[in-house]
């Protein structure tokens, strides 16, 4: 693993022959992180990308989503997360006053999560590339550990792209 500072151009990124970009957690309105969401853009199709919480946001911005300001922001543990796919509930750990606007979601994304308090966005997955993100911490320690799954989802992605 090789972290870089989040000002790394693509390029530089790109240049260390990645198995994968993971776009991590961060502060900040993430449409200001103009720098960020450019990178991804130019990262995304040429290796897997996984992103949390601000990487989520980013991720979906570079694919031409908006984001907003939340009312109310997500903090702490036992947020309520619905996987679309499976129907299950994840109780999940979240930091941020930010999400994707649902009707902004452009046609190359699907939403994979959403928080059940609220009805926001908590996950995306790009339908043509090797692509996801979450809005929530599924690293959080001591737990809850409900999403710890999307790690080896990651890692499957990496290896089929090899």
């Amino acid at each position: 693993m090789t972290v870089v500072p989040a000002k790394t151009p693509a390029e530089d990124v790109l240049a260390l022959e990645p198995d994968g970009v993971f776009l991590s957690n961060g502060p900040a309105d993430p449409a200001a992180v103009t720098y960020a969401i450019e990178n991804a853009r130019k990262i995304l199709g040429k290796t897997p990308v996984m992103g949390i919480c601000l990487g989520h946001q980013i991720l979906s911005l570079a694919c031409g989503a908006k984001t907003a300001r939340l009312k109310f922001g997500h903090h702490g543990c036992n947020h309520p997360v619905k996987n679309i796919a499976t129907g299950k509930v994840e109780i999940t750990s979240q930091n941020h006053n930010f999400a994707v606007v649902p009707e902004s979601v452009p046609d190359c994304l699907e939403v994979t999560h959403v928080n059940l308090n609220d009805g926001s966005i908590e996950g995306v997955r790009h339908k043509t590339l090797p692509a996801f993100s979450v809005q929530y911490h599924p690293e959080s320690c001591p737990g809850p550990h409900d999403s710890r799954y999307l790690f080896g989802e990651f890692k499957k992605i990496v290896e089929c792209s090899r």
